[in-house]
């Protein structure tokens, strides 16, 4: 018996070592479409990015935020996930619901918080709903409200600013 586990595992191990192996391409294949994604756009730690106000945008949107918080900030895998989540939902309600041409990121680090800014030209204040179980969209606000610590809307002269701030570990 026991030589036919020993098989087994001997057997599951290049699976494993080759899953991890996809696992670590997948992760230098997404980590160079972000680096892409920066050249071609900018470092929104910097100052404000331009997107143009397209459904493709929240990939270069998505991709920028995890080149930040996971490669620059060197923050965890979660908070990364989450903040990519979140800048999703307010790049999809700035391209669906403003007609404008193109939306500004910035993102900022300070002493135990982030803070992602999506900026745009319509002065439409976006509306936290009730969510319920079977809802299939408006779940955006819903997201930032439950995995951000603040959130907000700062109106300009011209447009408004949609913002969220979440907690860091500071190392």
């Amino acid at each position: 018996m026991m030589g036919v586990m020993a098989g087994l595992e001997g057997m599951d191990q290049p699976r494993r070592r080759s899953a991890m192996a996809a696992v670590r391409r997948l992760s230098t294949v997404e980590d160079d479409l972000a680096q892409g994604a920066l050249e071609l756009f900018g470092d929104p730690t910097l100052g404000e990015v331009q997107l143009p106000s397209r459904p493709e945008s929240a990939v270069a949107a998505r991709r920028l935020t995890r080149i930040v918080v996971l490669r620059q900030w060197g923050l965890s895998a979660q908070l990364t996930e989450h903040a990519v989540l979140l800048v999703s939902e307010l790049v999809g309600n700035a391209v669906r619901h403003t007609g404008a041409r193109s939306f500004g990121l910035r993102m900022e680090r300070r002493r135990g918080w982030l803070r992602i800014e999506v900026r745009d030209p319509s002065r439409g204040l976006p509306c936290l709903m009730p969510v319920h179980e079977l809802d299939i969209s408006g779940r955006g606000l819903f997201l930032v409200d439950k995995l951000s610590d603040r959130w907000g809307v700062d109106l300009l002269a011209r447009g408004k600013t949609t913002w969220f701030e979440m907690r860091v570990a500071d190392r």
